[in-house]
């Protein structure tokens, strides 16, 4: 089953599913590396202040084997050793402390970066399965592994050896002579095995590192239905943005129907299309209170013959309208005069059949052709 799932992961991981692996703690990490960093960070602070060192280390040598007649019988006198030895421990050691802590926290961040996440520190029960642990030692990550083990075996155990070897003489010299040099010597010799250790152990690192970033690559692979799932859950269901959507335009219509009644007049194509007027004393310049094309601008003539709303027929008006004006905006400034025209006719018309005087004749409002966009005239309409 692992193999067929590792065959199926073809795609490259999204940024989603790589932000969620950093927030469980999921990060390419090489502990050669790590290791490698720490330990040639305090090995350089052991040689670049070993003068330091053997200095500290002699006073605490020298708090530990000479007493003076107070301290003999003095009740505290041995609580005072402890407590002035422990004191330049902390001096000789702090340096050390620091650097390593530093490196501590930097040498991640050469690979996966810095992060913190409390995810990481819940306990994982599933990793007390033994069939699943059998599965992880005889896995490629497992023999790689074993691999790195090994070559850590052999170049840091043989490097050491040959070093033990090399300076033998030294090491047995260390007793003998002055105390300060004596311990001069031992950290150098302490810090030049570390050396080498730091050394190999960061070339091991720099070799582990490369295959750290291709196998959590590789973990992180997704196959292509786990990319259109991922794909669905953050763009959404495409029937259901559907769904939403025709009901939204449904309610949009509705509303737009139910302000038919409050219009001034529906400037109309004559059948093609229908845009609804509304003008106030309060309002800055008419507002389009509804437009539509064939079927729904059949539905607008509709509805507003029903509520007595007046029609007028002005084809490129009605064009010009639906073009620039969206429902509920003023129309613009360069439809104010034709807009007048036709307001100012259904004006004298309502008083004309209110009085019985003759019936105003219709205006032939101009407009300005580009002013239609992509619904220009043509002889069929």
């Amino acid at each position: 089953m692992s193999e067929e799932s590792d065959q199926d992961r073809t795609e490259e991981a999204s940024e989603k599913r790589l932000r969620e692996a950093r927030e469980k703690g999921e990060l390419p990490r090489s502990r050669e590396l790590s290791t490698g960093v720490v330990v040639l960070a305090g090995v350089s602070s052991i040689l670049a202040t070993r003068d330091e060192l053997a200095l500290h280390a002699r006073n605490i040598m020298m708090l530990g084997v000479r007493y003076n007649r107070e301290d003999l019988y003095s009740a505290d006198g041995i609580s005072h050793v402890l407590s002035a030895a422990a004191l330049e421990a902390l001096r000789m050691l702090a340096p050390l402390f620091v650097v390593t802590i530093v490196a501590a926290f930097a040498a991640p961040a050469l690979l996966g970066g810095l992060n913190f996440s409390g995810q990481a520190l819940l306990p994982k029960f599933d990793r007390l399965n033994p069939i699943a642990g059998f599965g992880r030692i005889f896995s490629t990550n497992g023999f790689v592994e074993l691999g790195k083990s090994m070559l850590k075996l052999v170049l840091i155990g043989g490097v050491l050896v040959w070093y033990m070897m090399k300076s033998r003489a030294d090491m047995l010299g260390t007793g003998s002579g002055d105390v300060a040099a004596g311990v001069h010597r031992s950290l150098g010799t302490i810090g030049q095995a570390c050396l080498f250790f730091a050394c190999v152990l960061g070339l091991i690192g720099l070799i582990d590192a490369p295959w750290q970033k291709f196998s959590f690559a590789k973990k992180m692979r997704m196959t292509k239905q786990q990319v259109k799932d991922e794909h669905k859950e953050s763009d959404g269901n495409p029937e259901m943005k559907g769904r939403i959507r025709s009901m939204q335009i449904q309610m949009s219509r509705r509303r737009m129907m139910q302000d038919i009644p409050k219009a001034d007049v529906v400037v109309v194509n004559p059948s093609h299309f229908a845009v609804a007027l509304s003008y106030e004393d309060a309002m800055r310049a008419p507002r389009v209170v509804a437009k539509g094309m064939d079927v729904i601008a059949m539905q607008i003539r509709s509805v507003a013959g029903a509520h007595r709303v007046p029609l007028v027929e002005a084809a490129p008006l009605a064009r010009a309208l639906y073009n620039t004006t969206e429902v509920g905006q003023e129309i613009p400034a360069t439809l104010f005069v034709a807009v007048a025209q036709i307001l100012a006719y259904v004006f004298r018309l309502k008083t004309a059949l209110a009085q019985g005087d003759a019936m105003p004749e219709k205006p032939n409002p101009d407009v300005d052709p580009d002013l239609l966009g992509r619904y220009r005239m043509n002889d069929e309409n």
